[in-house]
C-alpha cells in the first residue's frame, strides 16, 4: 500500500477540458448575443410601429391643449378689464383659475401693491387732540385721556379723527385697567360705517386694526366676544369688494387672526396673497407676453398677457392638471399613457410632441403602460427567441457533458491500462530476474555444496510461486474488468477454508519473530461459495498482515457466528493506515504508501480483488485501523441455511 499510481496523470487532462469548455462557452454566448438582438430589434419595431401609429394623436392632444390655454387667457383678460383690481384678484384666486395674479395699470402695480394707498400727516392737529395726548402720554393720566378721547369721537367731524381718538379711549382705558370696558368700545363701534374708510398715516385701515386689537385684548378664543368678533373681521379681510385693504394689511391681519385663533377658517386667498408679493418683491424675470415662462420661483410660472395689464401666476402642479384635463377625452388605445412632461424630466417614452408657442419647453409624451396592442405578437416571438436559446444551449451543454463524460472515461481507461503496464512490467521483472541470477549461477557451476544448490532450487521455487501469485492476481482482476469472472457456488465448512488458507501461506506464518493466532467459534455455520475464491479472500488479507508488520509480528485470526453471518477478523500489529484511507485501500491500484509497497511487494490489487470476491459471494469487507498501532479486517460472509 502507497500513494496512487496514478498520481500526476490527471494534471495532463486540463488542456482536453479547457478546449471542450471554450468548446461549450463560445457557441452559447454567441447563441444568447444573437438572442438579444433579436428581441432588442423586434422591440425596436414594435415601439415604431405604436410611434406612427399614435403620432397624429399626440399632435391632436397638443393642440388641444392650445385651445384650452387660450380659452383661460381670454378669461383672464375679460376678468381683470370688467372688475377692479382687489376684486379680480379674489375672483381668479377663489375659482382655482390662477395661484395668484400681479394686476398693473399702465405699467404701474395696483394690488398687490407695492406702497400703501396714500400718506397722510401722522396725526391729526386740533387742540382736543393734542389735550388729549397730553394727558396720555404726558402726565399719565389714563382716565382723563379716556374721557378726552371719547369727547373727540362724539363731537368730531372728521371720520379719520374720530377712528384714531376712538382706538386711543380703548387703549388708555386698557391702561386704566378696564380691559372689559376697551374691549366693549374697540368691538360695538368701528363696525360703524361712519369708520370704513378711515385710514392711518400708513394707508391701513383702523377699524381693521381696531377690532385686531380688540382680540388681542381677549386672547382666549373663548372669550365671549371673541368668535364674534373674529368671524367679523376674516368676513372684511375676504370682502375684495368693500373697505379698502392693502394687500400687506391683508396679509398681516390674517397672519395675526390665524395665530390667536388656531381654528380659523381656510382663507382661499391667503396663499396667493403671499405668493404674488413674493413674487412682487423679486427682481422679476423679462416676460415675454403670451408665453407660460419660469416666474423664478421653484415651481412657479408666470404669464403676461399681451397687454400687460396683470401677470398670473400658476404652480407646477396646477399646469399639469390643467392640461392633464383638457386632454382627459383623448386617452390613446390600451398599454400607452399619454402624459404632461414638464421641462427637465427624464425618462424613456415612445415619443414627445412639443405643446405650442404658449407653454415653450413643455412636451407631451407617449409611454407604453400596461397592455398594448402589439404586445401579444411581441411576446410570442420574444418567447420563440427565448426558447430558441434555451433550447439550443441546453443541447449544447447535454451533448457537452456526454462528451465529457465520454472523455474522461477513455482517459481513465487509457491510465488504467498504462498503470497497469507498468505495475506488471515492475512486479513480474523482480521475480524474474532474481530466478535467473539463481539459475545462471547454477548453469556456471560455481556452487558445488549440494546444501547450497538446495537452498538456491527454494529460493527459484519461492520466487516462482511468487511469479505465479502475481500472475493469478492479474488474470482475477483481468476477469473483474471483463466481469467474466465465474464462481463455483457449493456448501463449504468454513474450518476447512480457513486451513486452505494457512497452508497456502505456509512457512511463512512459523518464521521467527511471527506468532499466529487462531480462534475459530465451535461449530461455525457452513457457507456457500467458491472455495479457491474465498480461500484467495484470507490468504491476500494474511499475507497483507504479514507484509505490513515489523519484525515481531502478532496475527490473530478470528471466527464467529453473528445475526445469520460468519463474521472473520484478521488483526495484526502493523504500520495501519490513517482513517482517511479506510475506504480508498479497497481501490485498484491505491497504496496508502508506496516506497513500503514496492518494499514489501504488492501493486494494490489484493484488497480490491477481496471486495470483489467477497461483493460476488453476497458479503462484505470493512477495515478499522490506526497508524503505527496495527489494523483490523472484518469479513461478513452469509451462513447456509
Amino acid at each position: 500500500m502507497g500513494r496512487k499510481i496514478a498520481a500526476g496523470h490527471g494534471q495532463r487532462l486540463w488542456p482536453a477540458f479547457a478546449l471542450l469548455g471554450a468548446v461549450v462557452v463560445l457557441p452559447t454566448a454567441g447563441v444568447f448575443w444573437f438572442m438579444n438582438q433579436a428581441m432588442q430589434n423586434e422591440q425596436l419595431v414594435i415601439r415604431q410601429r405604436l410611434a406612427d401609429l399614435y403620432r397624429s394623436q399626440l399632435r391632436n392632444a397638443a393642440d388641444q391643449i392650445q385651445i384650452a390655454f387660450a380659452k383661460k387667457f381670454e378669461f383672464l383678460d375679460h376678468t381683470v378689464r370688467q372688475h377692479p383690481a382687489p376684486e379680480s384678484f379674489s375672483l381668479l384666486a377663489d375659482a382655482g383659475e390662477v395661484d395668484a395674479v400681479l394686476i398693473y395699470d399702465n405699467g404701474k402695480l395696483k394690488y398687490p401693491e407695492p406702497i400703501p394707498f396714500h400718506r397722510l400727516s401722522a396725526e391729526p392737529q386740533t387742540p382736543r387732540w393734542q389735550e388729549a395726548r397730553r394727558l396720555e402720554f404726558g402726565k399719565n393720566d389714563f382716565n382723563a385721556a379716556a374721557r378726552a378721547y371719547a369727547v373727540i369721537v362724539r363731537q368730531s367731524a372728521d371720520a379719520r379723527e374720530r377712528a384714531l381718538a376712538l382706538v386711543g379711549e380703548a387703549r388708555c382705558l386698557n391702561k386704566s385697567g378696564k380691559k372689559s370696558k376697551a374691549i366693549e368700545v374697540l368691538v360695538h363701534s368701528p363696525a360703524d360705517a361712519a369708520y370704513r374708510d378711515a385710514k392711518d398715516a400708513q394707508g391701513r385701515s383702523i377699524a381693521l386694526n381696531a377690532q385686531l386689537f380688540a382680540l388681542q385684548l381677549m386672547k382666549d378664543p373663548r372669550h365671549p366676544l371673541f368668535q364674534e368678533t373674529a368671524k367679523l373681521l376674516v368676513e372684511q379681510l375676504n370682502d375684495y369688494r368693500g373697505t379698502p385693504v392693502s394687500s400687506s394689511q391683508r396679509r398681516f391681519l390674517i397672519g395675526q387672526v390665524r395665530s390667536l385663533w388656531p381654528d380659523c377658517p381656510e382663507n382661499a386667498t391667503f396663499a396667493a396673497e403671499e405668493l404674488a408679493a413674493s413674487f412682487a418683491g423679486l427682481r422679476a424675470p423679462q416676460l415675454i407676453p403670451g408665453r407660460i415662462q419660469p416666474a423664478g420661483i421653484k415651481d412657479v410660472w408666470a404669464y403676461s398677457n399681451p397687454g400687460k395689464s396683470y401677470i398670473a401666476l400658476f404652480s407646477k402642479a396646477r399646469l399639469m392638471n390643467f392640461m392633464e384635463s383638457a386632454i382627459a377625452s383623448r386617452k390613446p388605445a390600451n398599454g400607452v399613457r399619454l402624459t404632461v412632461i414638464p421641462p427637465g424630466t427624464e425618462g424613456s417614452w415612445l415619443q414627445s410632441e412639443k405643446i405650442g408657442d404658449s407653454i415653450p419647453s413643455w412636451n407631451l409624451a407617449l409611454y407604453l403602460d400596461g397592455e398594448d396592442p402589439l404586445q401579444s405578437a411581441a411576446r410570442q416571438k420574444t418567447a420563440f427567441y427565448v426558447w430558441t436559446g434555451v433550447l439550443m444551449t441546453a443541447g449544447i451543454a447535454l451533448l457537452s457533458i456526454l462528451l465529457a463524460v465520454y472523455l474522461g472515461r477513455q482517459m481513465r481507461l487509457t491510465r488504467l491500462k498504462n498503470d497497469l503496464i507498468a505495475t506488471v512490467s515492475h512486479e513480474l521483472k523482480t521475480p524474474l530476474a532474481s530466478m535467473r541470477l539463481l539459475v545462471d549461477t547454477l548453469r556456471d557451476g560455481h556452487s558445488h555444496d549440494a546444501r547450497l544448490v538446495e537452498e538456491y532450487l527454494q529460493m527459484i521455487a519461492k520466487e516462482n510461486a511468487r511469479l505465479t501469485s502475481l500472475i493469478e492476481g492479474f488474470l482475477t482482476f483481468s476477469r473483474m474488468e471483463r466481469n467474466k469472472a465465474k464462481f463455483d457456488q457449493k456448501v463449504l465448512q468454513t474450518g476447512e477454508i480457513v486451513d486452505a488458507a494457512l497452508e497456502s501461506i505456509g512457512n511463512r506464518l512459523h518464521a521467527p519473530g511471527c506468532r499466529l493466532e487462531v480462534d475459530l467459534q465451535e461449530p461455525l455455520p457452513a457457507v456457500i461459495g467458491d472455495r479457491d475464491a474465498l480461500v484467495t479472500v484470507f490468504v491476500n488479507l494474511l499475507d497483507n498482515a504479514l507484509k505490513y508488520t515489523g519484525e515481531s509480528k502478532e496475527i490473530c485470526l478470528r471466527g464467529f457466528a453473528s445475526n445469520g453471518n460468519v463474521c472473520f477478523e484478521i488483526e495484526d500489529n502493523g504500520i495501519g493506515f490513517p482513517r482517511s484511507a479506510s475506504k480508498k485501500i479497497f481501490e485498484r491500484f491505491y497504496q496508502v504508501d508506496r516506497t513500503l509497497s514496492r518494499r514489501a511487494g504488492g501493486c494494490g490489487l489484493g484488497l480490491s480483488i477481496v471486495q470483489f470476491i467477497l461483493s460476488a459471494h453476497n458479503g462484505s469487507i470493512t477495515a478499522a485501523s490506526r497508524p503505527g498501532k496495527g489494523s483490523t479486517f472484518t469479513v461478513l460472509l452469509p451462513a447456509a441455511e
